[in-house]
């Protein structure tokens, strides 16, 4: 009896057009076709002048994925062969040896497919992955759905029907780049028993001296007889313990913990990680092993009445902090060549420049494994979206069940980590159905006649998602939306999170009164800036295009009204100028100082009676060159209102708050 073999499929694929005949090379898998498209010479690249409409066709075209496997010997009784994709974007049809094993529709469900029956043991095995056109297909399920109302911010409203990242359809920062491709590993595994799943339930004693609660082995394979549990703290094991599967698949122990090292956010102690291990044996044969690396705390969300409404802040450990920190959009357009060096230097910047807590927004993608791993290790809090974003979305039978199954996937591969302190159910969708006068009744308590309106995604909000979070990972607060007050009005700044975005959209307001305008907890606020002048240069592709407001310039900004805008805070603040370089500059100055002055009032509301819990700055980062509220550009090239936020944010910060005249009529 044989211990778990993994072969991961990174070489030999190749792709090809769909109703084209040359195969080219695909240089790895993850990947997509953008990418290969680019390594093949096939298109330019996107994110330099005005290449992103020449490649606006890549998203209208079918693309067809193949390797090559060896032949695999029969496998013995008891053993499987099973092939593992972690992430198919997006409509995707999966053959091997012309046998169709899946069909998938949503690019955030990890599939395992037992393919014992299907590999061949005395040739070559043939995988072959064929994606439909996202764009031209979930244009397809909406068409098929006159009865709901598709209406939204930004982007092609398809998108709602796409279990897809949706800024690939385009947003008010990014370009629309509809990828498609096995965007996440592919594996074959053999074995005759895995452990599929660790979980950990504990409690942290009211004294803070004692970790106690159970570990949860989930086991696959009939082999299993039996499970070895470990903790270890560095080369200390701390707890082991044993447990017989039972006829669920389950071994569960129960576990105490004297003297803990508990985990905090950075700045406030230790981020103490333990190694929890689960060994899977038959007899005296190791199968299989999973670990989880964790970290003990107790996180709490604190919501209570107080004399302006209810509060809004986060404790750990019994220290209440004040969450500074940044929202967070996918690194980049293709995300498949992020690599482990560019997360840690991006989140580098969050603990270099006093940030606590960064928020993964709905519109964008669940994280890499690699990305909640460094914010365990470096002590930042993760408020973590679901994919959901400016939308009305459906909540037909269908996409009702692949949402859960995505949602169930993604909070069990996450809940370990000591880093996440709270899901939210959305991004503006709330403000979406105020906006276009959907239907909400507060009074309304039936999920089921929720299903009936013309809001139907309120099901998935405050039915659908909150008992995916109870069943499981019950450790982590759950609030329905970001923006969300306590489904009343979701710009209330009473009670709930708000996105303060009355300076620069909205009515425009002057930004040296952000601390007037706030509410219980900032989760957005704002100001754009140019990136520096190297950044420019790079995607400006012709020399006579660099002065402000050039076509090519104004490309790339895709924010609505951005010429207007900026020029608004610019004159109101400073002597403007028409020299690239000095224009850029004072954009970057105006953003600077606009968030100074918010996190300089918040940050003094913190201290009075925790009228104001935090404030995340839109944006952290960028998915590509480009003029947006981003604080650090797509490059890392940090803007200066980077710097000022670091000051504000340090544990000592010194801020005078003026006289404010408006002598105006």
């Amino acid at each position: 009896m044989a211990a778990m073999i993994t072969q991961e499929l990174r070489k030999g694929w190749q792709f090809k057009q769909a109703d084209g005949e040359e195969w080219l090379p695909v240089a790895r898998v993850p990947t997509n076709v953008h990418l290969d498209l680019m390594d093949n010479k096939k298109i330019e690249d996107p994110f330099l002048g005005f290449n992103e409409l020449k490649c606006e066709w890549v998203g209208y075209k079918d693309w067809v994925y193949r390797v090559a496997l060896p032949s695999i010997p029969t496998a013995d009784l008891g053993t499987k062969h099973v092939l593992a994709l972690d992430g198919l974007d997006t409509y995707a049809t999966v053959k091997l040896n012309g046998h169709t094993i899946l069909s998938s529709d949503n690019m955030f469900v990890m599939h395992r497919v037992d393919v014992s029956d299907k590999l061949s043991s005395s040739g070559e095995n043939a995988l072959e992955m064929h994606f439909k056109a996202a764009l031209p297909e979930s244009q397809r399920i909406k068409a098929s759905h006159p009865e709901h109302k598709w209406v939204g911010f930004n982007g092609d409203m398809a998108r709602l029907a796409a279990r897809k990242a949706q800024y690939h359809y385009g947003w008010d920062w990014g370009p629309v780049l509809l990828t498609c491709g096995p965007w996440r590993a592919v594996r074959l595994e053999t074995y005759q028993a895995r452990v599929e799943d660790v979980r950990v339930d504990y409690e942290v004693d009211a004294s803070f001296k004692m970790v106690s609660g159970s570990i949860t082995a989930t086991i696959e394979g009939a082999a299993a007889e039996r499970v070895d549990f470990c903790a270890t703290l560095g080369e200390k094991e701390v707890f082991k313990g044993t447990a017989e599967v039972d006829k669920h698949g389950k071994a569960t122990v129960e576990f105490h913990i004297n003297e803990p090292k508990l985990w905090y956010p950075h700045g406030y102690g230790e981020q103490t990680l333990y190694d929890v291990t689960a060994s899977v044996r038959s007899g005296d044969k190791h199968l299989h092993s999973l670990r989880k690396r964790t970290g003990f705390r107790k996180g709490e969300l604190v919501q209570e009445p107080d004399e302006i409404g209810k509060s809004f802040y986060f404790r750990f450990n019994g220290i209440d902090v004040f969450c500074g920190g940044s929202d967070w959009i996918p690194a980049d357009s293709f995300t498949p060549r992020i690599t482990e060096t560019k997360y840690r230097r991006w989140l580098e910047t969050m603990v270099d420049g006093h940030q606590l807590m960064i928020r993964v927004w709905g519109g964008g993608i669940w994280e890499e494994d690699i990305f909640y791993d460094l914010c365990d290790e470096m002590g930042i809090l993760v408020w973590q979206d679901f994919m959901f974003g400016c939308g009305n979305y459906p909540a037909y039978p269908e996409i009702l069940k692949s949402i859960e199954e995505e949602c169930v996937c993604q909070t069990k591969r996450l809940r370990h980590h000591p880093s996440l302190a709270i899901y939210a159910g959305n991004n503006e969708d709330y403000q979406v159905q105020e906006q276009t006068g959907l239907t909400y009744d507060y009074e309304d308590k039936d999920p089921q006649s929720w299903l009936k309106t013309d809001f139907p995604a309120r099901y998935i909000y405050e039915k659908l998602l909150p008992d995916v979070v109870a069943a499981h990972s019950p450790h982590v607060p759950y609030h329905p939306g970001s923006p969300w007050g306590d489904g009343k009005v979701s710009s209330d700044t009473t009670v709930g999170d708000m996105h303060q975005w009355n300076v620069w959209h909205g009515t425009q307001e002057k930004y040296q009164i952000f601390d007037k305008l706030g509410g219980r907890f900032n989760s957005e606020f704002g100001m754009e800036g140019f990136p520096h002048l190297e950044t420019v240069k790079y995607y400006v592709t012709d020399p006579t295009q660099l002065y402000p407001q050039s076509h090519m310039i104004d490309f790339h900004n895709k924010a609505d009204g951005h010429e207007r805008r900026i020029a608004t805070y610019l004159v109101e603040n400073f002597r403007t100028q028409t020299d690239l370089a000095k224009f850029i500059h004072l954009t970057q100055l105006s953003q600077a100082e606009a968030l100074m002055f918010g996190y300089r009032g918040w940050r003094r509301q913190w201290g009075q009676k925790r009228h104001c819990g935090g404030a995340l700055v839109w944006q952290l980062n960028d998915c590509w060159p480009v003029t947006s509220w981003a604080i650090i550009d797509y490059f890392l090239r940090k803007k200066p209102a980077y710097y000022a936020m670091r000051r504000v944010l340090a544990p000592i910060a010194v801020a005078v708050k003026r006289a404010h005249h408006d002598w105006s009529v």
